[in-house]
């Protein structure tokens, strides 16, 4: 057996009504029509599976679509402050621990009025319900941990190397860090990283670093121009995005024009 429990939960009440009041009260999670017919929680044959023995006929009368359209018809859900904990795991035998739970939470997601996360349900209007699942939020938070483990690792490793540190101090603002201390780069750095780990990451760790910090650089110091995402070298397009203008300055035939800019360079930092 394999118990598994989520929460249907619904949207705070905000209206002029006390805030005792409004946590007591209830909002009711509602059949819905679709195409003149109430909103079914399952396909046909699931729904014989599982509403076998909650109707009063058996899937096989002729009866059953008429108790079948009856019972989603009237199917309500209440939903309070502390929301309503659904039972949807699975026993040995592959069968709902608890077959109302089941049927509800089953509902619940089909819903129109029901969102997957709280987020969703905060940006649609029309979503007034969200399903919290707790493993997912624990397994996203993980992962977000482990995502600032990862970036937090990076800066440990660059933080002894300042010429690494101004690239990506280059890629992640409009600060220069030429005129910069090492003490006021690896400081700003350490700022934005805690600010966006996962762009500090993703710069950190890309492949072309060096190149995308070099043609920045020389963006900065007006030996390239950009106008939108093409990279010119006076009147000479080097690429119409930064990836294409990167392949264009490492192909071999192209090794002098990038010897003659990596020399403009550092003619200006003289």
């Amino acid at each position: 057996m394999a118990s598994k429990k989520v929460f249907l939960r619904r949207k705070t009440i905000d209206n002029f009504l006390p805030e005792v009041v409004r946590a007591e009260a209830t909002m009711k999670l509602s059949s819905v029509f679709v195409n003149r017919q109430p909103l079914k929680g399952f396909d046909p044959k699931d729904e014989k599976k599982y509403l076998n023995g909650i109707l009063d006929v058996d899937p096989d009368n002729h009866d059953w679509p008429k108790y079948s359209k009856l019972f989603w018809a009237e199917l309500s859900i209440k939903v309070g402050f502390e929301g309503v904990e659904l039972e949807v795991g699975m026993n040995d035998k592959g069968d709902p621990i608890q077959i109302m739970d089941w049927i509800n939470y089953n509902f619940a997601v089909r819903h129109p009025h029901v969102a997957l996360s709280e987020e969703e349900m905060n940006s649609q209007y029309t979503k007034r319900f969200y399903i919290q699942d707790i493993s997912k939020d624990e397994m996203k938070k993980n992962l977000k941990i482990q995502s600032k483990k990862d970036a937090d690792k990076e800066f440990i490793k660059i933080s002894s190397d300042k010429r690494r540190m101004a690239w990506v101090l280059r890629l992640m603002s409009s600060m220069n860090p030429d005129i910069m201390s090492r003490e006021q780069i690896e400081n700003s750095l350490y700022d934005l990283k805690e600010k966006d780990h996962k762009k500090f990451f993703n710069i950190v760790s890309d492949k072309h670093l060096e190149m995308k910090a070099e043609i920045e650089e020389m963006v900065s110091a007006g030996i390239l121009r950009k106008i939108g995402n093409q990279t010119i070298f006076i009147d000479e397009i080097l690429g119409d995005t930064l990836e294409d203008t990167i392949i264009h300055l490492k192909d071999k035939k192209n090794s002098g024009k990038l010897t003659i800019l990596r020399a403009k360079l550092k003619e200006l930092a003289v």
